[in-house]
């Protein structure tokens, strides 16, 4: 069996702070939130609710699904899920719900509440480098999503997902945070250039992930995007692209983005077997708040082509630095095993590339490599990947 991958958002489980007091005076049979019309969250038994519960209470307000067409007359469509940035309809989703994986940098967008209430919605910009994308709806009195800390993340932690699998709208489900930083390489149509800083043309940990999205577009996508994520267990299904994963008190902590799932080729995919991935929160609000202020969202830049270690130690092995940027100003040279990059420690070419995406430039961090059996830790200036291309 070959692993195929699925766009899905991730599902988690989690304890809620003030979950009764939270559901305790809503109407009976569905919770609100404060200010808001109903949500299409049963809860008929406000004294004996669950944890995943009141964290589902305290996000679904803040959770839509996004609908995406390209209005030609054979028109082809996705359905995905999208999060509430701002009370005057900004909305995050992945840039693969939106373009329907490609296929158009013109669709037509509506996005319904989780009240019910459709609107249109425009496209504020566009990140493929990170999945990302910004819609906006004209709306007002809308509730926010409040984004926690995803640094903060122990394995282990209860997460709920919340979005429109098989645009089965209002869904929830639970698990938890299975690992944090994974680097993960996944198809794209939209993707920009992989760039120097990975030799991989076609990487070979790529493991089918893919952006295959909604159960009417196609995926013919031959390049690849580098992504950090949080990987957990959770069942999600296409559709929840672009959802919420959230932790215990009902913040968000990730933006779903794919899953893996078994299938008999890479084409034909299924369900989820448990595998899902999310972009993290901070990476999440960076890229979003870019998007909102400029169109356009900007990734780091390391100065230096790697590759997979394989000289038996953990690592990623630099082949060559870039004279003048970032890595050669901080005295990287080609040879040297890189081994934590901003304290999260990397082991291959893939992880290191995905962190490096997942911040701005200008921004100093910590590298540290092995050198001739000695160790050294330099701050690193990240240089622009955009400028880079």
């Amino acid at each position: 069996m070959l692993i195929g991958a699925l766009v899905g958002g991730i599902a988690g489980g989690g304890a809620g702070w003030g979950v009764a007091s939270y559901i305790s005076g809503q109407n009976s049979g569905t919770t609100t939130s404060s200010g808001t019309s109903e949500t299409n969250l049963v809860v008929n038994d406000t004294d004996d609710v669950s944890a995943i519960t009141g964290a589902a209470a305290v996000a679904m307000p803040s959770t839509v699904t996004v609908e995406s067409t390209t209005g030609s007359s054979s028109s082809s469509g996705a359905t995905g899920s999208g999060v509430i940035l701002t009370s005057d309809g900004y909305i995050v989703t992945n840039n693969h719900v939106v373009t329907i994986d490609g296929e158009t940098s013109d669709p037509d967008l509506t996005v319904v509440l989780s009240d019910g209430t459709i609107y249109d919605a425009t496209v504020v910009g566009l990140d493929p480098t990170y999945d990302l994308a910004v819609i906006k709806i004209d709306a007002t009195g809308l509730t926010p999503a409040t984004f926690a800390d995803s640094s903060t993340l122990n394995v282990g932690d209860t997460t709920v997902a919340i979005g429109a699998p098989l645009a089965l709208d209002n869904t929830v489900t639970s698990g938890i945070v299975s690992t944090v930083h994974r680097g993960i390489t996944v198809a794209s149509s939209e993707a920009q250039d992989s760039g120097s800083e990975s030799e991989q043309t076609t990487p070979d940990d790529i493991w089918g992930f893919d952006f295959g999205q909604g159960e009417d577009s196609q995926t013919t996508t031959t390049s690849y995007i580098y992504l950090d994520v949080i990987q957990t267990d959770a069942a999600i299904n296409p559709g929840n692209s672009g959802g919420a994963l959230v932790n215990s008190a009902g913040e968000v902590i990730g933006i779903n983005v794919a899953i893996a799932s078994a299938s008999s080729t890479s084409s034909d995919s299924s369900g989820s077997i448990g595998v899902g991935f999310a972009i993290s929160s901070n990476t999440v609000k960076r890229i979003t708040d870019e998007i909102i202020a400029n169109g356009s969202a900007t990734h780091g830049f390391l100065g230096a082509s790697v590759a997979d270690n394989t000289s038996g130690t953990l690592g990623v092995q630099v082949s060559s630095v870039t004279s003048g940027d970032g890595a050669d100003s901080a005295g990287i040279e080609a040879g040297d095993v890189i081994t934590s990059f901003d304290g999260v420690r990397v082991t291959d070419a893939t992880e290191l590339t995905a962190l490096v995406r997942s911040l701005a430039p200008g921004t100093e961090v910590d590298v540290t490599y092995q050198r001739d059996g000695s160790e050294s830790t330099v701050t690193v200036t990240l240089g622009s990947y955009e400028d880079n291309q």
